[in-house]
């Protein structure tokens, strides 16, 4: 099939990688180069690097609403667009240009997390399992039918990183079957209900502030899902700590903030309800280390107290 490709992060480069041997990738659509880093240097995103590996012709467009890049996209003459984690709108008039309209590889299991971070909000609600749905795309946020879905369990100890890295995959392979059942005229669109919806809305940094105040589990629950971006942290003796990792403590308790154990497994903190373990710490301008290293830099002891919001 022809299709165009539209995504950016290295969430969608596995996708591309997956299509480009199987399908022809007529055009790959991706976010403008954006300034990262210290130095702030104008930097390709994970698909960009890909397609350019690959040959194809990449087309970075600020938006999709403009006249001339809807031309370009037209004359491309797709079967189907497929889009992972782009990034921008894509109007009616581009959903409706491929003959088989437009295709999302979405990281949740829908209609459960609709929305800009399936796969963190999944963690931090404490769900079992999150998937992937290949849904039809319409004018609305991730509401069109469903089209393929698959279940992936999510692992006590994942992080953000290791579950997208797991669904990314996952992902890869869902979509090869979506067109390989459209080629064959098998597909049954299902609708969503719209009665189980949820939105996992973006991420906000003043979220990653921890509160001590809340029981131990969300907290630990919140450090994998802010992992790697953007980060738990919070204050101790006027230094802000980003907390890198982290396990729940049973049977100790403790003020909320308050340190209430040191030893080599971590630093132990009280909650609002249960304890946390601190076992992985940042200080500013150094790199995460394990409670241990990190205190050997940063000497914490019992009683020592993390500023309570």
């Amino acid at each position: 099939m022809k299709i165009i490709f539209a995504g950016t992060p290295q969430f969608a480069a596995s996708a591309l990688a997956s299509l480009h041997k199987e399908h022809q990738v007529v055009a790959v659509l991706t976010q403008p180069d954006r300034p990262a880093g210290r130095g702030l240097k104008l930097t390709f995103s994970a698909v960009k690097q890909l397609a350019l590996q690959y040959g194809l012709a990449v087309l970075q467009p600020p938006s999709l609403r403009s006249a001339e890049i809807q031309r370009e996209i037209a004359e491309l003459a797709a079967d189907v667009m497929v889009v992972a984690a782009y990034g921008l709108i894509l109007p009616k008039a581009v959903l409706q240009m491929p003959r088989h309209g437009c295709l999302n590889i979405h990281a949740s299991l829908l209609p459960r997390w609709r929305g800009a971070a399936p796969i963190q909000r999944a963690i931090q609600a404490g769900d079992a399992e999150t998937g992937i749905t290949i849904m039809q795309m319409d004018e609305g946020l991730d509401t069109g039918d469903m089209l393929l879905q698959c279940a992936c369990p999510i692992a006590k100890t994942d992080t953000a990183q290791t579950l997208q890295d797991k669904l990314a995959a996952i992902g890869a392979n869902c979509i090869l079957e979506t067109l390989s059942l459209i080629q064959k005229k098998l597909l049954v669109p299902v609708s969503q209900d719209e009665g189980k919806a949820c939105y996992a809305t973006k991420l906000l940094k003043s979220e990653a502030r921890i509160d001590w105040n809340q029981d131990a589990r969300l907290i630990e629950r919140t450090v994998r899902a802010f992992n790697p971006f953007p980060v738990c942290y919070a204050e101790l003796n006027g230094t802000t700590i980003k907390i890198w990792q982290a396990a729940l403590s049973v049977g100790q308790k403790g003020d909320p903030g308050k340190v209430i154990a040191v030893d080599k497994s971590g630093i132990t903190v009280g909650c609002g309800k249960n304890a946390l373990r601190l076992e992985m710490l940042q200080r500013p301008g150094g790199k995460p280390h394990s409670a241990v290293q990190f205190m050997q830099a940063m000497p914490v002891r019992v009683g020592d107290s993390f500023l309570v919001a």
